[in-house]
């Protein structure tokens, strides 16, 4: 991603960079209750199980007259996934806009998946 966006102030530009904007979606949305992970495709998936932790997976920007945010998630089964896709939309829009002073016009969240979560066992399948 080439596009980074620039402020001018008394001192200078300030920068910055898709990459960042990624991570903060990420983290923001991984806090909703529900969220197990973020669903990143062939390649992150195999990342993942080498045990490399990409915070930018399945999180794609596109900067410009509009700012969009498109996620992919994987969500817990039981939970009302239009409802956890609201939260996400919101608690997303509030990080990037609070912490980079950026506006958000489209927040898309795509449920990539379901994971049954055994509680008895600690473990989680697909």
């Amino acid at each position: 991603m080439s596009e980074v966006i620039k402020s001018l102030h008394e001192l200078g530009k300030i920068e910055i960079a898709p990459e960042v904007i990624q991570v903060i979606a990420s983290i923001s949305a991984s806090e909703v209750e529900g969220v197990v992970g973020m669903s990143g495709g062939v390649v992150e998936d195999i990342n993942q199980l080498l045990g490399r932790k990409n915070l930018r997976k399945g999180i794609k920007v596109s900067l410009g007259e509009k700012s969009k945010i498109e996620l992919s998630v994987i969500v817990e089964y039981g939970y009302h996934l239009p409802k956890v896709g609201k939260q996400i939309q919101e608690r997303v829009k509030t990080a990037v806009e609070t912490m980079t002073g950026i506006t958000v016009e489209d927040i898309i969240v795509r449920i990539d998946g379901i994971k049954i979560v055994d509680d008895k066992s600690k473990g989680e399948t697909e």
